[in-house]
């Protein structure tokens, strides 16, 4: 493909985007940006946090996985339904009780202002962390395949990808990315089907013969029971997936606030079910492509670069694939990580606004004013993060995603379930030494747990010991009295 004919699809998809936040951020006070007014469709939210859920990360990694780990994603996705459930009925229902615009206003109600900062300050660090990686995912492609032909600099790219973003969330907020997101998550799903579609007549296979390939290439394997020491064991990766899903949607505040601006807690639950099971066929889509990926490239002699993150975008883009492939690729990816970055952007400007500088009770016109600003400092401090990972990445993004979660996700897993599941309360000006150590902790046992455990190598389940490791710390500084349940 032609780096003209990519830089005009970005444009184009880019001004659609544009003209949906001017309608959408019409009026659009601060209720607005940070809630949507609560009026919501369930429905609409339902289907674009599945493409908010998917990110450039799931777009490019996901596939990338299957060379080194078949489908055993699957075990975790099947731990993301318990989570979904856990959010749905415990979490949900406490923050529309407690009409709540920043979840972390819970933890200065149950326990008091430290643990509220330090709760948001984690998780202002968790997402900008997250966001940053899915953002340098589709800043890269978009260097290899447009940019670098025009003698363009790396962080010039990053710094058009993120203004893009900025121009149309910056009015409208969640209100205009309820309606982005669905495009986005419709731009998704297109771009996967076709491509599988494609490769399947590209390998002459009809549906069932593709399905039949797949599950006999050794790709296909999904439950892992063998060695306990793995990665990949299942209960590793179930339990893993489950807490993962708790805090990575349950307790961040960009996930939620999608949740929050629906109508009442009836049309969230409903949301939160829907979403839940529509993902799961839609992950298994994904691995099916990542599989027909490496069975094309091993049919055909293309070499599969060291980076299996490149595989992807290395067949639809150069050649190898029909250019209409490339363009779902190149639509599909910018539908990815916008729908993640954009979300992200708008929760860290509520979160930093409403939980860092107090802002929630300002007049409105002052309020705004000030948003406005903090989304612009959120902006500059993405494009930094980026840069930085740029110089450091050396794993597969999407491991690397959630390693970083388990440690800064940790703290806030223990703080919520501390709060819910105890009536117990704390010394809270100790909270933020607790939320420092155990991470610390956990890192220092992850490292020497092959020596320490008899050859056991943690997973992604390091998020569960870290949690758990910040409850009790909690436990050790609880004070007399008891609190009275919220």
């Amino acid at each position: 493909m032609s780096p003209t004919l990519i830089l005009g699809i970005v444009l184009g998809y880019f001004a659609v985007l544009l003209v949906i936040s001017i309608f959408t951020g019409k009026h659009a006070g601060n209720m607005g940006f940070f809630l949507g007014n609560r009026r919501s469709p369930w429905y609409i939210v339902a289907f674009g946090m599945v493409g908010a859920t998917l990110s450039g990360v799931t777009f490019i990694s996901v596939p990338g996985w299957v060379g080194t780990s078949s489908f055993s994603y699957m075990q975790m996705v099947l731990g993301y339904l318990v989570g979904y459930l856990v959010i749905a009925n415990i979490l949900m229902p406490m923050y529309y009780r407690l009409k709540l615009t920043s979840i972390y206003t819970y933890l200065d109600f149950r326990f008091g202002r430290y643990s509220y900062k330090t709760g948001s300050v984690f998780f202002l660090i968790s997402r900008i962390i997250g966001a940053s990686f899915r953002l340098f995912l589709v800043a890269n492609v978009l260097q290899i395949t447009i940019f670098n032909s025009y003698g363009v600099p790396f962080f010039l790219t990053v710094l058009v990808t993120i203004i893009l973003i900025w121009l149309y969330t910056f009015r409208g907020g969640i209100k205009t990315i309820i309606w982005t997101d669905t495009l986005q998550t419709l731009f998704i799903l297109l771009s996967v089907i076709m491509t599988v579609i494609y490769i399947s007549r590209e390998l002459s296979w009809d549906f069932g013969e593709m399905i039949g390939q797949v599950t006999e290439s050794g790709y296909s394997k999904i439950f892992f029971f063998d060695d306990w020491n793995s990665k990949n064991h299942f209960f590793k990766q179930f339990l893993s997936g489950a807490f993962i899903t708790i805090v990575m949607t349950g307790l961040d505040q960009d996930m939620m606030q999608k949740n929050l601006s629906c109508r009442n807690i009836k049309d969230a639950k409903k949301n939160m079910y829907w979403f839940s099971l529509v993902l799961v066929p839609v992950i298994l889509l994904f691995l099916t492509l990542g599989s027909l990926l490496f069975i094309f490239a091993a049919r055909t002699g293309i070499p599969v670069p060291e980076q299996t993150d490149d595989l992807y975008p290395l067949l639809a883009t150069q050649g190898y694939l029909p250019a209409v492939i490339g363009v779902f690729f190149i639509l599909g990816l910018i539908a990815a990580a916008y729908s993640s970055a954009d979300s992200a952007l708008t929760a860290l400007t509520t979160s930093f606004t409403v939980d860092i500088l107090n802002a929630g009770n300002m007049p409105e016109r002052k309020l705004k004013r000030l948003r406005m600003i903090v989304h612009v400092f959120i902006s500059a401090v993405l494009m930094i993060v980026i840069l930085i990972f740029n110089k450091i990445n050396n794993q597969n993004v999407i491991s690397a995603l959630f390693d970083a979660a388990g440690y800064t996700y940790g703290p806030l897993l223990g703080l919520f379930a501390f709060g819910l599941f105890t009536r117990w309360n704390i010394k809270d000006k100790w909270v933020p030494l607790i939320a420092v150590l155990s991470p610390l902790i956990c890192y220092v046992i992850d490292k020497n747990s092959v020596t320490w455990l008899g050859g056991y190598k943690f997973g992604f389940e390091i998020l569960i010991l870290n949690g758990l490791l910040t409850f009790l710390g909690l436990v050790i500084i609880t004070s007399r009295g008891r609190h009275v349940r919220l």
